[in-house]
């Protein structure tokens, strides 16, 4: 069994979707955690904001299958990939890190993500798994989201979607 590292996000009917997503990952993976869900501005464009959280999954299926799986999920949700790079997602849902793997595949799939140095996900990540250290730099999250330079920031947390108990 492997842990991952998931980044969650959406910003078209945002609790709708990852309310929903998350009560996906409960149905098919074991030890699921979810971190506190923020808004933070949309990266790369201009768009409504987005609610992003975390997730930590045991999971049976290497990375390329849990990739797979979750292109899936977004798809059931609604997820248009004809777009823009940087655009409106209903369901944004990404493998930063899985155990201690360095990967570089085909298509999207590289671990840790490069996303990892954003606060949309870091923040997150941060919350519930302080200690995971990155594989290649090596520091924890917890200090990662120490020094990054948003760290002083307030992003809102969103209270009341409760998908941590979804």
């Amino acid at each position: 069994m492997s842990i991952a590292l998931l980044s969650l996000g959406s910003n078209v009917e945002p609790e709708t979707h990852l309310r929903s997503a998350i009560a996906a990952l409960r149905a098919r993976f074991e030890d699921v955690v979810v971190s506190a869900v923020y808004r933070f501005p949309a990266v790369g464009y201009s768009g409504p904001d987005f609610l992003n959280a975390a997730a930590t999954v045991r999971t049976d299926l290497d990375a390329g299958a849990l990739n797979t799986w979750l292109h899936a999920l977004e798809d059931a949700h609604g997820r248009d990939r004809s777009g823009p790079r940087f655009g409106d997602r209903t369901l944004d849902i990404d493998i930063v890190l899985f155990d201690d793997a360095v990967l570089s595949g085909a298509g999207n799939l590289r671990i840790p993500r490069d996303e990892l140095r954003h606060a949309f996900v870091l923040r997150p990540a941060a919350e519930i798994v302080p200690d995971w250290r990155h594989p290649v730099e090596g520091a924890t999250l917890a200090a990662l989201w120490d020094a990054h330079p948003d760290r002083r920031a307030a992003f809102a947390r969103v209270d009341g979607l409760d998908v941590a108990a979804a």
